[in-house]
């Protein structure tokens, strides 16, 4: 009980940096589990398509 009773010393003397640790805390959790798989669909979505290998090959030789 004394890690309890020194949390709620802690919290009642320094409010704001509590608050802050909450925060933190929840965005630790929350960035990586939604925001990085939107942000890798919207980077998947922005992709171009590979050309056709033998379109790389003419382009190289110089025929089509």
């Amino acid at each position: 009980m004394a890690i309890m009773d020194s949390l709620r010393r802690f919290v009642a003397h320094e409010p704001v940096i509590a608050a802050c640790c909450l925060l933190v805390g929840v965005n630790g959790i929350f960035l990586p589990a939604v925001v990085r798989p939107i942000l890798d669909s919207y980077e998947a979505a922005k992709q171009v398509p590979q050309p056709a290998l033998n379109d790389v090959v003419a382009g190289m030789t110089g025929k089509k």
